[in-house]
């Protein structure tokens, strides 16, 4: 969703599949409960507190800013979210994936189990709406799993050429690469991003993810095997 100019409040809304058929029944099961907002265009830098004209021009420029139009994929739109916290927060919520990057082989399995620091005050703790997590290149995992927290898991995606992106909700994550080499063609590792944002605080986090065409050594790390940890 986006607004189409900034001289009109005129809203442009792309509507999901599932949306558009709700849409069409015409009996009010098409009911929007939830929206967020974000300033993903907006270039502070070009806030002037010394216009020539006076302060009231300061914004001008970032007033003038053309506007997005509506993207269909949420993993490059409202990537920076405004979000709500409570009175006096002086920290800011920051997503832990106990994990800087994320190295499997072929058919190797890993799980994610993220957690915020500083959200209401506590030093660590699991969002208590869950995670949303969005892998960038769909095409290297066979399975892609949440747990908890109203957890879902992805729908078998067709084989296609392109690089698509999905995001499941839950609270914990359970990835398994490919067991096939096709997609690796003449290279050795195939390289794609997890994020991971809290419904609650709104933070995020992208850990990077590498599938290795060779196993080099298959090695056991609290229970998830091929995997190694960096």
């Amino acid at each position: 969703m986006g607004y189409l100019d900034n001289s009109s409040i005129t809203v442009d809304a792309i509507l999901t599949k599932r949306g558009r058929e709700l849409l069409a029944r015409n009996d009010g099961s098409f009911n929007i409960t939830q929206f967020a907002l974000g300033d993903d265009e907006i270039d502070y830098t070009l806030f002037n507190e010394n216009h020539p004209n006076g302060s009231q021009y300061s914004g001008e420029a970032i007033e003038n800013m053309p506007l997005l139009e509506a993207f269909p994929d949420e993993s490059n739109i409202m990537i920076h979210k405004l979000i709500t916290l409570p009175r006096g927060t002086s920290k800011l919520p920051i997503i832990s994936a106990n994990v800087s990057k994320i190295t499997l082989t072929i058919g190797s399995t890993f799980t994610l189990a993220p957690t915020t620091l500083n959200l209401n005050g506590l030093a660590n703790q699991a969002e208590s709406s869950g995670y949303s997590a969005t892998i960038a290149d769909r095409r290297l995992l066979a399975a892609f799993q949440a747990a908890g927290g109203g957890g879902q898991s992805a729908t078998q995606r067709p084989y296609t050429s392109v690089a698509v992106s999905e995001t499941i909700l839950g609270s914990s994550f359970s990835l398994r690469a490919i067991n096939s080499t096709s997609l690796f063609g003449t290279n050795t590792k195939l390289l794609t991003s997890i994020t991971i944002e809290g419904r609650d605080s709104g933070a995020r986090v992208t850990v990077p993810l590498e599938i290795s065409k060779e196993i080099v050594a298959n090695k056991a790390t609290r229970g998830e095997t091929g995997i190694t940890l960096r």
